[in-house]
């Protein structure tokens, strides 16, 4: 017999997430969940889902098998860089002059295992005051995901605290109780403050806004104070122009992997979003909004880079005009 709508799953996993969020956002990100495997037209952004096309790894991997680019496209998927971005701005309080942000996305730990080993090898060494995970674990949009979780639990043991996430379009909300369980506070447009002393900034994250249309940026803006400075983790940069309606400073995000497949000089073939190309890789600004899109640590269809290796950033927050 089929559930009614909006009625919370069966499942005592969910049910702390589901009395923090409600049945509704659950409910409804499941039953999407649930068609995602077939789900190649019509669902998100884009009008066609490539992620979900079976056929397209083995056709990307022929093509760089033909060209003779496939093992450099293999070892350049596997060395993980460490990249800077500084960010000013004149509400940023002086006692947080400096506050280093660490952020890491699209992991997919199943498809990317030996980027994230490489990871892994470093990232314990890096400094930073909080690390920021935006979004996309798994490997695969759908199916299992225990490997996802095995992989952030061995990560996690490297990363210091406090440490906050957010889901991406190929995350099953299912992720999301083992990766609290393991100390990272996955944000489902939800707040939280950040203190020094008396000062505040307030950072903020959305659920998944690509496929799943998750997110909710006005009531996230709504629960942060107008002249605060405010930082929102965004799996996408695709709601750019909402973030900066609603007076946000900083976005992070990631999706794009930068193209993944790049000619020469680090233009993207193909960037599977819809947004200026500029805003596909790196440090952007959209009116009083900067933003940062991560090409990502990990891959998706296939272990493969090329003139696009994968990426964690230091964004160092520094008191000063835009």
């Amino acid at each position: 017999m089929a559930r009614p709508q909006h009625m919370p799953p069966d499942d005592s996993a969910l049910r702390p997430l589901i009395d923090r969020i409600g049945a509704t956002h659950v409910t409804q990100r499941l039953e999407i969940e649930t068609r995602r495997d077939h789900q190649l037209f019509g669902q998100g952004r884009l009008f066609f889902n490539l992620e979900n096309w079976l056929t397209a790894a083995p056709i990307i991997r022929a093509g760089l098998q033909l060209t003779g680019l496939y093992q450099r496209a293999r070892r350049e998927a596997n060395q993980v860089l460490v990249r800077e971005n500084v960010v000013t701005s004149p509400r940023l309080p002086s006692v947080f002059d400096n506050f280093t942000i660490l952020q890491i996305s699209d992991l997919h730990v199943d498809l990317s295992e030996q980027a994230l080993k490489h990871l892994i090898s470093f990232v314990g060494d890096l400094r930073y005051d909080i690390c920021v995970l935006t979004g996309d674990y798994r490997g695969q949009t759908y199916g299992p995901f225990q490997r996802a979780i095995d992989g952030i639990g061995e990560l996690r043991t490297k990363l210091r605290g406090p440490i906050f996430g957010v889901l991406g379009n190929h995350d099953t909300i299912r992720l999301a109780p083992a990766l609290e369980t393991m100390g990272i506070r996955m944000l489902f447009n939800e707040v939280e403050t950040i203190s020094r002393g008396d000062a505040r900034i307030y950072l903020s994250g959305v659920d998944d806004p690509h496929f799943y249309r998750a997110d909710d940026i006005p009531k996230v803006a709504a629960q942060i104070p107008r002249e605060a400075l405010s930082i929102l983790l965004s799996h996408t940069p695709e709601t750019y122009r909402e973030a900066a309606e609603h007076g946000f400073d900083l976005m992070l995000s990631g999706h794009t992997h930068g193209g993944q497949l790049c000619l020469p000089g680090g233009r993207a073939i193909k960037l599977e979003a819809v947004l200026p190309r500029h805003m596909g890789n790196g440090a952007w600004r959209y009116g009083n909004l900067a933003g940062y899109t991560s090409v990502g640590v990990g891959t998706s269809l296939l272990p493969v880079r090329l003139n696009c290796p994968p990426e964690v950033t230091l964004h160092h927050l520094r008191c000063g005009p835009r």
